[in-house]
């Protein structure tokens, strides 16, 4: 958290709030965000007098594009930004403050810190980490169906970690991947080299739905996530898998399961997203006791 339907929240919020404001200076309180420059007081510097021309986006990362500079942002865990007056009393963990020559601050507050900066000359962001060996782009033109085939179909991992590997496709995160999968009907271990053509074709047209009713909806937020004018997103609503352990499947009624998948918790449906070897059989509804103490299995 957050993942692209956040980030792409924050991208839009930010647009209508700071683009076309000039950068008076900057301050920084705690340095190790900001990954390059590697002196503080150089960053600082660097973006004196600057204007802001776009809010860009590459998976889960910002992009704000300066006139010859780029700040590649990464919110991590529990960043934040919101644009203040210079007079707004400046809240606990505001860590950089960027300060405009109309009188407003964007502030970037971190809980967790985690949060990280990269300053570039415009153009050169693409070159270096943490942008260079990002994947495919899912709101993107070029993400089509048979580019994700050729991005995923080789990989002999687990189709959860694949989609999670930024180097294939960028922007997804835990919460995705369990609702795009689920509504493709695949299982999170089947291992990405195993999937049909029809099953990836499934999964691309899942992403895609997924992401675009997340982004419509403002993202998700779970834990503390809030767009860059203080407001929550509400696709939380919407989830169809995540976070529903033990509830009954939107499609089926079976009760939702929880497990481990690369390191990441992973909510299934064991009945809609059955392992390969089970596909074909019928699923087990319940089990009744005849007469004779003797158990049978009633399917549908």
């Amino acid at each position: 958290m957050p993942e692209l339907p956040e980030v792409e929240t924050v991208r839009r919020t930010l647009t209508e709030l700071i683009v076309g404001k000039t950068i008076e200076s900057a301050t920084v309180s705690l340095p190790r965000i900001i990954q390059r420059p590697d002196d503080i007081k150089r960053f600082e510097m660097e973006l004196i007098g600057h204007r802001i021309l776009e809010i860009g986006r590459r998976g889960k990362f910002l992009r704000i594009v300066m006139d010859g500079l780029v700040l590649v942002s990464h919110l991590r865990m529990e960043g934040r930004y919101g644009l203040y007056d210079k007079s707004d009393p400046v809240e606990k963990h505001t860590h950089v403050i960027f300060h405009f020559s109309d009188g407003t601050e964007l502030r970037y507050k971190d809980v967790r810190q985690f949060g990280t900066m990269h300053l570039f000359p415009a153009g050169e962001e693409f070159k270096s980490n943490p942008l260079a060996k990002l994947g495919l782009e899912p709101l993107d033109s070029s993400f089509t169906a048979d580019a994700f085939r050729e991005a995923i179909s080789k990989r002999s991992t687990k189709i959860k970690p694949a989609l999670l590997n930024q180097e294939y496709v960028v922007g997804l995160g835990n919460i995705y991947v369990d609702e795009a999968l689920f509504r493709a009907g695949i299982h999170p271990e089947v291992p990405a080299n195993e999937l049909s053509t029809d099953q990836l074709d499934l999964l691309y047209a899942a992403i895609l739905t997924t992401l675009r009713e997340a982004v419509e909806a403002g993202g998700s937020s779970i834990k503390s996530f809030v767009n860059g004018q203080g407001e929550m997103g509400m696709f939380q609503h919407s989830f169809q898998i995540y976070g529903r352990k033990d509830e009954p499947c939107v499609k089926c009624g079976h009760a939702v399961e929880k497990t481990v998948v690369g390191g990441r918790g992973t909510h299934f449906c064991p009945n809609c997203q059955r392992p390969k070897e089970l596909i074909n059989k019928a699923p087990i509804k319940r089990t009744l006791s005849n007469r004779s103490n003797k158990s049978k299995e009633v399917r549908e």
